[in-house]
């Protein structure tokens, strides 16, 4: 025969107040309300089929969240977290990964010095930010994360880091591209099948 499992009395009227509040409310986590109103229907005497009956679920889940609450307390009626791997990237991480893509200039781009003169703070690094080059500096930071994390990460944060294409458009007036005629117009071609 199964153990009978009771909730325990609330430790204070706040915390009785706190989880009746819980069991009737209409707009906290359907999960919540459900664990709370087991709580309730344990203080008023019930037992655990006829809990089970009332709030549609198997008696062995009403002792489960009996002993969570008999043992946490209100803290107990919430959702522990979940199994599989930990991220690995803390968000202090993540935001120094975006920072440096959108913000911090690479080691290899020329900057005009005062006098005139160009000059790039490591002579010979990448002048604009690759994932590889980003990898390399975070690395260097301290940061161990890999290129398609890289990638995963700006993407989701809508970081472009690609270079421009500086020869797709021209500030000349007097430009025309490549395939293109003295006025202005495509020249049409038309595509032969072999």
């Amino acid at each position: 025969m199964p153990k009978v499992l009771v909730a325990r009395l609330p430790i204070n009227l706040a915390e009785e107040r706190a989880v009746r509040k819980l069991a009737g409310a209409r707009h906290a986590p359907g999960d919540w309300i459900r664990r709370a109103r087991i709580v309730v229907a344990s203080w008023e005497g019930g037992s655990t089929k006829g809990i089970a009956a009332e709030v549609g679920c198997h008696p062995q889940t009403v002792r489960e969240w009996l002993h969570r609450f008999n043992t946490n307390g209100l803290d107990g009626l919430g959702d522990r977290p979940g199994a599989g791997r930990r991220p690995r990237l803390t968000e202090d991480e993540r935001s120094r990964i975006v920072a440096m893509a959108r913000t911090r200039q690479p080691p290899g781009r020329l900057t005009r010095q005062s006098d005139g003169t160009l000059d790039a703070e490591q002579e010979g690094g990448p002048a604009h930010w690759t994932l590889d080059s980003l990898s390399e500096a975070l690395q260097a930071d301290g940061i161990t994360v890999g290129r398609s994390q890289i990638r995963r990460i700006l993407l989701a944060e809508g970081v472009w880091w690609r270079r421009t294409r500086s020869w797709t458009t021209s500030n000349d007036p007097e430009f025309v591209p490549k395939g293109r005629t003295s006025s202005g117009s495509a020249p049409i071609r038309r595509r032969t099948r072999q």
